[in-house]
């Protein structure tokens, strides 16, 4: 991507690339690219989203397109969904769309509909509120700072990294750049904007995002991030449990789980991230494939991954060669990912089947022959843990023979699979005799 500045943009980004979000920029200019130097294209952009963007500007509203969408319009990705930054207050916004709904209560947005599935997510630019504005209750800083409405530079340098705060203004089709985001794309570096330790103390799920946009857009990190993320790893345990959770699941969605968590561990970020936990030898590796697959069914499945992160762990407690029972087996299992589930409030189902999965995958490897075998094979479940073992296999470059006998039972089904269940082992069912009732004694 080559992208034209106007004069006297690069020493514009030297300048405020790094400078905290609170600091007076207002004698900087911003880095605007008219329509004629950027591929930015208005068919690129969805209809609805234009319809919005048009009938704020017709009203006299500033109206701009903003966040990942710019950024994935100028780097050539389809963007997954498109956000508009306006100066119309939430109230003024609802007033223009009758379909319009206002949600949240901590930061106000205005949600514009079209459809039953469409929604176009409007918000008005805010900016950080000086020391002395803030409430005298502490408890109300949150809500206040949330809701400080200001200028689209003040919105600009409120967000997270650079390639991030860049605007896309529908009055002229230019592009915006108050923070050097454009010179970033360009050099496909990531930037913290502002003081990286301020910004994760501010909010730690940054760090993760950090990690996140660079595997995704497959950018570098400045060695100032890398650092702080190294250094403020433990503040991520403070992060609420809910929103953690779907950032990993985020991370499996655009197929990059297993390098961000890679990385994570590497700078000491997974185990406060993930309530203590240790990955195992085949983690990483089978996390990989789990990725790749994913991306082939168009599917992300939360259990698999569960049990995936837990099966090296469950070797160790459940070794196939034991013979263990498998009511035994099962309470191992379960016992095993209990601690994470709770950390992450997880359903009773998502464990279940998390458990299931990991008990299948004991009996795939201590092969057929086994009692019980038949009723395994009629559950439905069997082919998700075959999946999550045949995976597991090939991550540890297990044995593929004996992955071809189960596919060929699967495939054939519990009455026909070889080696069906032992004699012994089966039961015969009779039915119970009827009594004849008794004739009365005779007097």
């Amino acid at each position: 991507m080559r992208l034209e500045f106007p004069e006297g943009g690069e020493d514009y980004r030297l300048s405020m690339v790094g400078s905290p979000p609170n600091t007076n920029e207002t004698a900087a200019h911003p880095v605007i690219l008219s329509r004629s130097d950027h591929g930015v294209s208005r068919k690129q952009i969805d209809e609805s989203t234009l319809k919005v963007l048009y009938r704020l500007h017709r009203h006299g509203y500033q109206a701009y397109l903003v966040g990942g969408s710019v950024r994935d319009l100028l780097l050539g990705r389809k963007p997954k969904d498109f956000d508009i930054g306006t100066d119309a207050t939430p109230q003024q916004v609802k007033k223009l769309f009758r379909n319009c709904f206002l949600v949240g209560r901590r930061f106000r947005l205005a949600h514009v509909r079209f459809g039953r599935d469409e929604v176009i997510e409007v918000a008005t630019f805010r900016r950080h509120p000086h020391p002395d504005e803030l409430p005298d209750d502490p408890e109300e800083h949150s809500f206040f700072v949330q809701n400080q409405f200001g200028t689209p530079r003040e919105d600009a340098f409120r967000r997270d990294f650079t390639i991030n705060a860049l605007f896309y203004n529908i009055a002229d089709f230019s592009i915006i750049d108050y923070v050097g985001g454009l010179k970033d794309l360009e050099n496909r570096q990531l930037r913290v904007i502002g003081d990286p330790r301020v910004r994760f103390d501010e909010d730690p799920v940054r760090m993760m995002r950090a990690l996140e946009f660079s595997a995704r857009l497959d950018f570098s990190l400045d060695a100032e991030t890398l650092a702080r993320i190294t250094e403020k790893a433990p503040l991520i345990s403070e992060a609420a449990s809910a929103r953690v959770r779907e950032e990993l699941m985020e991370l499996f969605r655009h197929g990059v789980g297993a390098a961000v968590l890679k990385r994570a561990q590497d700078l000491g970020l997974m185990q406060p991230m993930m309530g203590g936990y240790q990955p195992g030898e085949s983690t990483f590796k089978l996390l990989e494939l789990l990725n790749q697959s994913f991306k082939k069914s168009g599917h992300v499945d939360e259990s698999m991954i569960l049990a995936a992160l837990f099966i090296d762990r469950f070797w160790h407690k459940c070794p196939a060669q034991s013979a263990l029972p498998i009511n035994e087996v099962l309470h191992s299992a379960g016992h095993l990912l209990t601690p994470y589930c709770t950390h992450f409030r997880l359903a009773h189902g998502l464990r279940h089947q998390a458990r299931e999965m990991l008990v299948g995958c004991y009996r795939f490897t201590r092969g057929l022959g086994h009692r019980g075998q038949k009723r395994f094979l009629q559950n439905p479940a069997a082919a998700r843990a075959f999946e999550l073992f045949r995976l597991w296999n090939q991550a540890i470059d297990g044995d593929p023979e004996q992955l071809e006998v189960w596919q060929k039972a699967l495939h054939r089904g519990p009455d026909q699979a070889s080696h069906a269940e032992p004699q012994a082992s089966r039961r015969t069912h009779h039915r119970p005799r009827r009594r004849r009732p008794k004739k009365p004694a005779t007097v």
